[in-house]
């Protein structure tokens, strides 16, 4: 792989003579998965040499510190200690406030007016804010007051009330004085309030009644959990181990913001010697039923004699089987210390130097065996061993520090036998957490951290008690009097680590086994769930939409909300474009339990009537064919953006006026293509003139129907390209806007500054002929594309974070690709249809269509795949069903 540095990068290359290292940063960017996956450059690099030089001239402890380590002789006062309190939620008036707010109309509209202002902190990892808070009848805006310094960002931001999509009642050092904001762009922020500002900001939001707010926690986390079905959809297979867990440790206040509670995953695999990973074998996983400090038979006995012969002679503190917490501060950053800021952060927890090398995370096998044999050491996992190689990596060339036996120099971690690379490890771990078995058995793990063996006599029973102190209820801070007292409280609860909200006091429900699944779903018991997981069950069904004269060219399920899993939207149209430029509106239902296919597509009658058909003004310009490149509808499917225009514009069509309502220029050459990020905001265009423009397009169909408010709005202009622009992707969440070019390269840069920050090319093409035709991206940010050259064509696959995954020659010129979860879709002027995993690119599935085919779509929640053919026909894809399936 050949990667592009930044002009400046290539400026001090060119003086020094010799290559300049980059150095990487984890972002804050995250998908819609809460996947928080991107590297951007670190332009404050620190290779932090004193705290090297530190630890190697001077024994230093461990921070990690236990319960035992901790003087338990803070004089807290009664009044302090808590027994069991209500969950965190609204008072009773506040919430008569909020449901009086809710039935007031909105506001007119007019001059922006301030509807309070708060002092508050914003809270962010380690590092606290101080700053203020200020809402008006449109806009949401933090003031960072912390003094000046030099080389220090400061944290003041403003957003749009449009933008906001959940806000949930949170906990800070266990005191109910937080709220954490979600945007639709799946950015998010924390801040701290004192207990009696926190609900009335919450109540002031409410009132202005966000357009886009679909949730709001004044409820308990429980009751939250119940009322959005989250646990019936896992049951039932329609989301993800991963996903479910992460909204679970969303609903009870885990977050990446603060690490004391960042999200909790569970330590999954118990063989990491094994050649390879066997995921049919139980002996290959972990017992999920147990706590991490007994999984292992040869601990209990310790842990329970820690228990029993507890007492503490002031009468305030219980009894626990652990000194340490699952989940803290130190525990986050001792997995986490190769990518910074982690590694900033923990050179701060350890008082300025690295810790020595023997307690850094530096082997998976080691790690798993040392846990196995200490009670004590109860760390659980991060979300990040199942989605972020780069957290093994250490890509910013740390000084770590030598072994002490060995004198082995502390480096990238060392993986286990079964995986080749850190790639290899995610995708393995991953899928390990996918598998039957965990499926079978994850409910019982997250009965011991989030429910009813959380706390109380099932939580003793299970031996899953941990120190009081981190227990939500337990301390009231506000009660202590004593500034010092309080503050060494905490710190105690800061570093100690935080148990999560409880969401069940039930036994928590099993998920349904695979088998039971299919057959649910092959006799429409169950709703549509991901294809991918039934490739066996995978069957073509044509469908005549147009004929061979007029073809459909462009085909499109829009993407409407949910824009959160906490909210429930259903595709009910299909958009399609033929060759011609008629526009087709056709009633689609993915879930038809009634119908003989289990989905229902009604062809709009008005496309082969030429007197009623809707068709695009034009005139297109003739060296440009009309293809699947030159359209993309909006979300809401209110709009079709379109490009291949004589005048070198992009046009708004309206389709619920049949008309186009706006046109705007920004290139100097004809838009060769159109993509649309997942959220609705950002529309990428490219264009023959080598320039990619970026338009923010949240604004249209909201207000009026005036011409501005239907207009796309110019955001950035991207060079870097030789030739013309052949293929555009767009990435709001993950920050990233991707092209690919006559030229043979993709460049990728940042939506909000513009930002280059990288070439890729395809492995194995080489010439001045090698041209890049499809493009897409992953909801992981996977950038995937095609290429042609004189010779032949060819798939390519690269990380977000400029990764090759994986290269291979395909028999057909590519007419389309699509991703579908882990699985890349490829079709071609031959009629094939393939399938192959996005790691390694290796095949799983491949059907002969024995068409030519335009192009592919993958619908909502991979329930389908859409393959128009030249023929006028619409393949649909999907997993066979029938009422007498077996």
């Amino acid at each position: 792989m050949k990667t592009g540095l930044p002009s400046y990068l290539k400026f001090w290359e060119n003086i020094l003579g010799s290559p300049v290292s980059r150095h990487w940063k984890l972002s804050h960017h995250e998908n819609f998965s809460r996947m928080r996956l991107k590297l951007c450059p670190s332009l404050t690099f620190d290779p932090h040499t004193d705290a090297s030089n530190l630890r190697d001239n001077t024994g230093c402890a461990s921070h990690m510190q236990s319960v035992e380590e901790i003087p338990l002789s803070l004089n807290i006062s009664s009044a302090a200690v808590r027994g069991e309190t209500e969950e965190d939620s609204l008072p009773e008036e506040e919430l008569r406030m909020v449901s009086e707010a809710e039935h007031e109309g909105p506001e007119a509209p007019g001059k922006e007016k301030l509807i309070i202002q708060q002092e508050c902190e914003l809270v962010t990892l380690m590092t606290v804010v101080r700053g203020r808070l200020e809402l008006t009848t449109g806009y949401f805006y933090f003031y960072d007051l912390s003094p000046v310094k030099e080389d220090v960002e400061r944290q003041d931001f403003k957003w749009a009330l449009s933008r906001l999509r959940e806000v949930h009642l949170r906990r800070y050092n266990l005191r109910r004085s937080a709220l954490e904001f979600f945007l639709t762009d799946q950015t998010n922020y924390f801040l701290n309030f004192s207990t009696k500002t926190r609900n009335k900001v919450f109540t002031r939001i409410l009132s202005l009644r966000p357009p886009n707010l679909c949730h709001y926690s004044s409820r308990t986390p429980a009751d939250l959990l119940r009322s959005t079905g989250l646990t019936h959809k896992w049951v039932n297979r329609e989301i993800s181990n991963f996903d479910y867990l992460m909204q679970l440790n969303t609903l009870a206040g885990r977050t990446y913001n603060d690490l004391s509670q960042y999200p909790v995953f569970p330590w999954i695999v118990a063989d990491y010697t094994s050649e390879e990973l066997d995921l049919t074998n139980p002996s290959t996983f972990r017992d999920l039923s147990k706590p991490i400090g007994v999984v292992n038979p040869k601990n209990v006995p310790e842990v329970r004699a820690k228990y029993d012969s507890y007492e503490d002679p002031s009468g305030k503190t219980a009894k626990f089987h652990y000194g340490t917490h699952y989940s803290n501060s130190a525990g986050v950053l001792h997995y986490l210390v190769r990518v910074e800021p982690f590694t900033s952060l923990h050179i701060e927890l350890q008082s300025g130097r690295f810790d020595v090398a023997d307690r850094q995370f530096h082997s998976i096998p080691q790690t798993w065996k040392l846990l196995m044999d200490n009670p004590n050491d109860v760390k659980e996992l991060t979300p990040e061993f199942f989605y972020f190689p780069e957290f093994l990596k250490n890509m910013n060339g740390f000084d770590l520090g030598l072994l002490q036996g060995t004198k082995e120099r502390v480096n990238d971690v060392i993986l286990p036998k079964w995986a080749s690379s850190p790639e290899d490890f995610i995708y393995k771990h991953r899928k390990a957490l996918e598998c039957e078995y965990v499926s079978q058995h994850l409910h019982e793990w997250i009965n011991l951290i989030f429910g009813y063996k959380q706390k109380g006599p099932k939580a003793v029973e299970a031996l899953n008690v941990f120190y009081y102190c981190s227990y939500e209820g337990a301390v009231d801070l506000d009660a202590i009097s004593n500034p010092v007292e309080r503050e060494a409280l905490e710190g105690m609860i800061n570093n100690f680590g935080q148990t999560p909200s409880q969401l069940l006091k039930e036994p928590h429900p099993q998920r349904l086994s695979l088998e039971d699944a299919v057959t649910k779903m092959l006799k429409l018991e169950l709703r549509r769930t991901d294809f991918t997981l039934f490739l066996d069950n995978l069957r073509p069904i044509p469908i005549e939409v147009s004929n061979e004269k007029d073809p459909i060219v462009f085909v499109s399920s829009p993407r409407s909300p949910p824009r959160s899993f906490l909210q429930v939207g259903l595709a009910d149209t299909l958009l399609s474009v033929s060759k011609l430029g008629v526009v087709g509106t056709h009633s689609w239902h993915p879930h038809d339990r009634h119908g003989p296919r289990g989905f229902t597509l009604d062809v709009d009658p008005t496309i082969n009537n030429a007197k009623t058909r809707k068709k695009l003004s034009g005139p297109f310009h003739p060296s440009l064919p009309l293809s699947s490149h030159l359209f993309v509808v909006s979300n809401d499917a209110k709009f079709l953006f379109s490009g291949g225009y004589w005048d070198s514009s992009l046009r708004v069509y309206s389709l619920a006026k049949s008309k186009t309502v706006a046109s705007v220029r920004r290139h100097f050459d004809l838009v060769t293509c159109v993509a649309l990020d997942q959220c609705g905001s950002f529309l990428i265009t490219g264009s023959r003139d080598t320039t990619c423009v970026v338009w923010d397009v949240s604004h249209l169909g909201m207000g009026s129907s005036s011409t501005i408010h239907m207009t796309p709005r110019p955001v950035q202009t991207l060079y870097g390209h030789d030739k013309a622009i052949t293929c555009v992707g767009i990435m709001t969440e993950l920050d990233m806007a991707v092209s690919g070019s006559l030229d043979g390269t993709v460049n990728v840069h940042t939506i909000q500054e513009g930002q280059y920050m990288r070439t890729l090319e395809p492995v194995a093409c080489e010439g001045l002929k090698t041209e890049i035709t499809f493009l897409a991206l992953s909801s992981q940010g996977h950038i995937v594309f095609s290429a042609t050259d004189k010779m032949s064509h060819s798939v390519h696959v690269f990380s977000v974070n400029g990764v090759s995954l994986g290269s291979k020659y395909v028999s057909g010129r590519v007419t389309g690709l699509a991703v579908a979860g882990d699985y890349l879709v490829v079709v071609d002027d031959a009629g094939d249809l393939t399938m192959s995993r996005i790691l390694g690119l290796r095949p799983v599935y491949d059907i002969p269509l024995h068409v030519p085919i335009q192009s592919v779509v993958v619908t909502a929640g991979n329930t389908h795949l859409l393959v128009p053919t030249r023929e006028g026909n619409i393949i649909v894809l999907g997993v066979l069903c029938s009422r007498d399936a077996k």
